[in-house]
């Protein structure tokens, strides 16, 4: 790893993977790790040029709006790459028009000017009330900055502000999303023996010892029925494992069979996280560590009532609103709980 080599990251430039990719290069160069950002086409294309030990790659992880990016992860656990190091960016939506289209703008409503958005489904969702308020038709892209790359009159692309110095675009508004201070995290991918050294370079540099590493684990129980969920749960619980997210996948094509998605504060070397996956395995579960990497600083804000979806009761009295200890209880709970 001492001479360059490509990170492949989702393009063209401009996307917010790019914008991921430009911080990775200097918190990579911290392990001496020295990469040079290329864009490909497709994030699977990511997969393929790392597990064939062409380069690095970085793809978006988990977003605080949207979620998980499942294909992403579908394609991680069948991939022979692993991540070692999560960045996180902030995400910020400007509204790009071609600079004819904003000629036309002014006292003109925009609606009267454009009609379709485009932007990567996971940008659509992020920015619902911009679109709904302008009565756009949504049509999803492979990316945000693809979306810029490619626009034309009457069209609107979402994308991040970068986008305006690389391509010919005009930010109509700014800021348009939805939620102030959502971020993505990205993974740096590698293949899975480079990522075993690049993990080690990391623990060289003072990231080992103490609880500082965060693990994402994929199990699929090969015996299915009651209490096996539960069981795997029991086993990590009892390990002291403190567990931040468990999600779900189906066995694509066979009803009723799912694989689980476990990220926890531990790594895989170490005493507890490392018998709780010897555990899964002699008991005969099918067992993938997806990836490992230094543990950031996580917030534990907590939840005000505005946070929560409609309906629902609650029992926590600053949860103003959602107290079942209110007039017509009865019918409030019967209607939540639907008992």
């Amino acid at each position: 790893m001492s001479d360059t080599v490509p990170l492949y990251f989702l393009g063209p430039q401009g996307s917010f993977t790019h914008l991921a990719a430009r911080r990775a290069v200097a918190a990579l160069a911290q392990y001496h790790i020295h990469v040079q950002p290329q864009p490909v086409e497709t994030a699977r294309e990511i997969i393929e040029q790392v597990q064939t030990g062409h380069g690095l790659g970085i793809v978006a992880w988990d977003n605080t709006v949207e979620g998980v990016v499942v294909p992403n992860l579908d394609m991680l656990m069948d991939a022979q790459c692993a991540g070692f190091l999560r960045l996180s960016v902030p995400i910020t939506f400007d509204a790009f028009v071609t600079p004819h289209t904003a000629q036309l703008l002014g006292d003109i409503p925009l609606a009267q000017v454009a009609h379709t958005v485009h932007a990567h489904p996971h940008g659509l969702a992020q920015c619902n009330a911009f679109i709904r308020e302008h009565q756009l038709a949504a049509i999803a892209s492979a990316s945000n900055a693809a979306a810029c790359r490619d626009i034309q009159d009457g069209q609107v692309a979402l994308a991040p502000p970068i986008c305006a110095e690389l391509y010919d675009v005009v930010p109509a508004y700014q800021s348009v999303q939805d939620y102030d201070g959502a971020r993505t995290d990205f993974l740096v991918l590698a293949p899975r023996t480079t990522a075993i050294s690049s993990i080690a370079r990391v623990r060289e540099q003072g990231n080992s010892g103490g609880n500082t590493w965060e693990s994402i684990v994929a199990c699929a129980p090969l015996s299915t029925g009651p209490g096996v969920l539960a069981n795997l749960l029991d086993t990590i619980r009892d390990a002291g494992l403190n567990m931040t997210s468990f999600m779900s996948r189906p066995i694509k094509g066979n009803a009723g069979t799912y694989s689980f998605i476990i990220t926890m504060d531990a790594a895989p070397w170490e005493h507890s996280c490392k018998a709780v996956l010897q555990g899964m395995i002699e008991h005969g579960d099918w067992v993938k560590t997806l990836a490992v990497y230094p543990r950031g600083e996580r917030p534990n804000p907590p939840v005000d009532a505005w946070m929560l979806p409609e309906g629902g009761v609650c029992s926590n009295p600053s949860q103003e609103g959602q107290q079942p200890q209110q007039q017509g209880v009865e019918h409030i709970v019967q209607r939540a709980l639907l008992w």
